[in-house]
């Protein structure tokens, strides 16, 4: 989205120095409370799942029709294994995708107790989904 908007260098600073604040702050929250830190993260992609629906709403309705229609930018398509052909409406559509999927990884996290033994075979309760392996 950076070679679409081309932001200058002042609001590029401005991020950086927001993102250098926020990274620490969450560093010293995920010392504190991992499962408080993955459910917050959780809830911001599922505020992001949220605003792309409502720019594929927009699309589809025609109130952004240059979207539909406006080829997507060559890294996305690297990025996403698009079709060569693929539009700004099929970026969003991967990247909603993309969304959920941490929604729901940070959402599971968040669930797992902080005793549990670490393993990625835990459903979205905490509890396990297969045996442990036998040796």
């Amino acid at each position: 989205f950076i070679q679409i908007k081309k932001p200058d260098l002042y609001f590029r600073m401005c991020v950086v120095i927001a993102q250098g604040v926020f990274m620490n702050a969450f560093f010293v929250s995920y010392l504190i409370s991992p499962n408080f830190c993955h459910r917050f993260v959780g809830y911001l992609e599922e505020e992001a799942v949220h605003t792309y629906e409502s720019i594929l709403d927009h699309i589809d309705n025609g109130e952004l029709k240059e979207f539909g229609r406006e080829p997507a930018p060559v890294i996305a398509i690297d990025y996403w294994r698009m079709p060569s052909n693929a539009t700004m409406r099929d970026l969003f559509l991967a990247v909603r995708a993309d969304e959920a999927n941490h929604r729901d990884v940070n959402h599971t996290f968040a669930t797992i107790p902080a005793d549990a033994e670490a393993s990625h075979f835990f459903d979205h309760t905490g509890k396990p989904t297969r045996n442990k392996p036998t040796a």
